[in-house]
């Protein structure tokens, strides 16, 4: 009786590994067929099999290794079949018009790109001679230097050396130096510059870059990193082997672009309309950077089209401060930093952390909420006044380039820049009645989205660089820019500068984005 239960047994473990072997053949011949119908055939039947061989652990040593590799290996096939279904999603492209009245229909576009020269008159400039002339001040307090905002007495030394020294022809003159061109995109004209590198050793791929200004800054921004990127080797910047030609468009309403005549144009339109300048350009592919407002145009750039877009580098994040995660990891991150994703360095840019990023961040936003409410009544005031213009333009140039400046009598703004400089890109804004049109696009994206933090839920996929400036309005740790940086190929904690990094620094934001893309070319 003991050797006809135990031949019964046996049989009963043959007919369950026949079962096993039968469901391994099944799934074979799924595998060929392939596609969706591959796991609705073998799913079902998968655990049925795996319960079937538990049973009979007992009665089988070669089992004990099946089993567990079985469920591991069906397990595995799942997870699978889920991260295959899962879709990158993406910002949607769309279109629009941002021309004057209704768009007209059955009507093609002028895609022709035109050659574009900045021109001044002397009439414009004995306008700019007589405001200035008629200014009025109101003395600063006893010891304000910049904490109240930006000190008169030192403004009527910018107003005088604006008004008997600086030369706007000769200025004019340097702005042209790099080819300027206008093209029209969904009704309005893109102003933009485009330079090419004047020699590129042979064998070597030339990379397009798209370089994104933001508020209160210009194209003019660029003009000191463009030769570092398009003859890296002449500047000691490397051998060549990564050379680029830059393209610096302005934000419609800034400067030489036009301004929407619709409401609603915010960064995603503009996006979309930097996407199709680069390919009326001819690029199926290109890199793009940018900081302030370009930070988060490119970011949607590569968010619409991550195709299109080989690489982005950026020297500012947008990120909420939403979320409990964040708070347990601002709690915790002073005393024990590598437990939460900082480091060392993050501490010190970060802490005190109320300081740093509450007082010091609304004490630099009160222009912020002004802008993103009711822009055309502020507006009207600087539009129509030199003076005030450069004083609300100046200012943001000073502590945003470094948070110490506020302590300075003249803002420190000489120990960065030139008057020549500085009151360039006040120029710029002042001569084609821009500053308007540039304080609207802060309503435009915070009217549709409050707190900027929409597109932060689809990632970035495409290879990304994050330059970390110290000075900069508020510090992003790499831990929390993985949470929209999914594949971030270079994050560097810069040895200096702030805000306004192409005109500030542009030796250190150049050497960062031909390391960025350097790392890329080699993946």
């Amino acid at each position: 009786m003991m050797w006809l239960a135990l031949s019964l047994r046996e049989r009963q473990c043959q007919e369950k590994a026949s079962r096993g072997d039968t469901w391994v053949a099944s799934l074979r011949a799924a595998a060929r067929r392939g596609g969706a119908d591959m796991w609705q055939e073998v799913l079902p039947n998968a655990w049925e099999s795996i319960l079937s061989r538990i049973r009979s652990f007992q009665y089988s040593q070669k089992n004990a290794v099946l089993v567990p590799a079985a469920a591991l290996g069906v397990g595995g096939m799942v997870v699978c079949w889920l991260m295959s279904r899962r879709k990158i999603k993406r910002l949607e492209m769309g279109d629009g018009w941002w021309g004057s009245g209704e768009r007209p229909l059955r009507e093609n576009e002028d895609e022709r790109i035109r050659p574009f020269k900045i021109e001044t008159s002397d009439k414009e400039i004995e306008d700019l001679h007589h405001r200035l002339d008629q200014a009025r001040y109101a003395p600063p307090l006893e010891g304000a230097a910049f904490h109240y905002g930006f000190n008169s007495d030192y403004l009527q030394k910018v107003v005088a050396y604006w008004r008997n020294q600086f030369d706007w022809n000769k200025q004019v003159e340097i702005l042209n130096k790099y080819p300027h061109f206008h093209t029209t995109i969904e009704g309005i004209d893109i102003h933009f510059i485009h330079v090419k590198p004047p020699y590129v050793p042979h064998g070597r791929a030339v990379q397009p870059i798209l370089m994104v200004h933001g508020w209160p800054g210009s194209f003019y921004e660029f003009y000191k990193i463009i030769p570092l990127l398009t003859e890296p080797a002449k500047y000691s910047l490397g051998d060549g082997d990564v050379v680029f030609e830059v393209i610096c468009p302005s934000i419609p309403g800034y400067g030489f672009s036009e301004a929407p005549h619709q409401k609603g144009f915010d960064s995603r339109a503009t996006a979309r309309i930097f996407h199709k300048l680069m390919k009326r350009l001819g690029f199926k592919e290109y890199y793009v950077q940018g900081g302030d407002w370009g930070s988060r145009i490119t970011t949607n750039m590569a968010q619409m089209l991550p195709e299109s877009v080989k690489g982005i580098h950026v020297n500012l994040v947008f990120i909420t401060m939403q979320g409990f995660k964040k708070l347990v990891q601002v709690m915790l991150g002073a005393y024990v930093p590598w437990l939460v994703g900082f480091t060392r360095e993050d501490v010190r840019r970060m802490y005190p952390f109320m300081q740093k990023n509450v007082y010091d961040l609304l004490r630099e936003s009160g222009y912020l909420h002004i802008q993103a409410t009711k822009p055309d009544t502020a507006g009207c005031g600087v539009n129509d006044s030199p003076v005030g213009l450069a004083a609300y333009i100046l200012e943001k140039f000073s502590t945003w380039t470094n948070k110490s400046f506020l302590h300075k009598d003249d803002g420190g703004l000489e120990s960065k820049y030139s008057l020549d400089e500085l009151l360039t890109n006040v120029m710029i804004y002042w001569v084609t009645s821009s500053i308007v049109p540039s304080m609207r696009y802060y309503k435009e994206n915070f009217s549709q989205d409050p707190h900027l933090t929409n597109d932060s839920r689809i990632g970035v996929y495409v290879p990304s660089g994050i330059a970390a400036f110290p000075e900069e309005i508020a510090h992003t740790p790499r831990s929390w820019a993985k949470a929209i940086f999914k594949n971030i190929v270079s994050y560097s904690y810069m040895p200096r500068g702030g805000h306004f990094a192409a005109f500030e620094e542009p030796k250190l934001l150049a050497q960062d984005i031909i390391h960025f893309v350097r790392r890329v070319e080699q993946l």
